[in-house]
């Protein structure tokens, strides 16, 4: 991959580790596997089938995890103690060519934009957790498992493609997110008066 591409794969799987680490690790682990992307410096780790065994363990509890009202919200909680760390991670292993203080700029990037995409994730589960019925719950949860494979599977075969996805979710996500905290100032503000 020329630095361009590395910089759009990596946009766009920093962003997917922040919304499921596990899915996207074990994604990329299997998508370099089956010959279809030879994955950038450091992170041929990633293909182990330990690594990818691991994560697929991982990503069906989550997945279960994922679906149970207040349950989610503690995980997601949790969760932020690996997701950004891990996305930091990858963005660092995958630019062992860079000098040490921009492969550390790098991982912080990478780190900052898991967390950007998992605070969004985590802001939008709270809403939909408050609901009574567990339909929304699910509905966004299968959709947020369905958006990391697809930006993984773009990531490494249409970088930039994945790396403008990841544009339009964080515009969404600013406006979704501006408006869920909308609604709680009015709810709580109600409640005071």
């Amino acid at each position: 991959m020329s630095p361009e591409h590395v910089a759009a794969f990596l946009v766009a799987v920093c962003f997917a580790a922040g919304l499921n680490v596990y899915g996207t690790v074990a994604a990329l682990g299997l998508v370099a596997r089956a010959g279809f992307v030879v994955l950038p410096g450091d992170l041929g780790l990633i293909q182990s089938w330990w690594v990818i065994g691991a994560c697929l363990v991982l990503f069906a509890i989550e997945f279960v995890a994922d679906k149970v009202p207040i349950v989610d919200l503690v995980w997601n909680v949790l969760q932020t103690f690996v997701r950004v760390p891990v996305a930091g991670l990858i963005a660092y292993g995958a630019l062992p060519a860079l000098d040490p203080g921009w492969q550390l700029a790098a991982g912080a990037a990478g780190a900052l934009l898991a967390l950007v995409a998992h605070s969004g994730k985590t802001t939008m589960r709270a809403a939909v957790s408050a609901s009574p019925e567990p339909a929304s719950n699910i509905g966004l949860s299968l959709a947020e498992d369905g958006a990391v494979l697809i930006l993984v599977w773009f990531a490494t075969q249409y970088p930039y493609v994945a790396a403008a996805m990841v544009l339009v979710m964080l515009v969404t996500l600013t406006f979704v997110v501006r408006w869920v905290l909308r609604r709680l100032r009015k709810l709580a503000g109600s409640r005071v008066a």
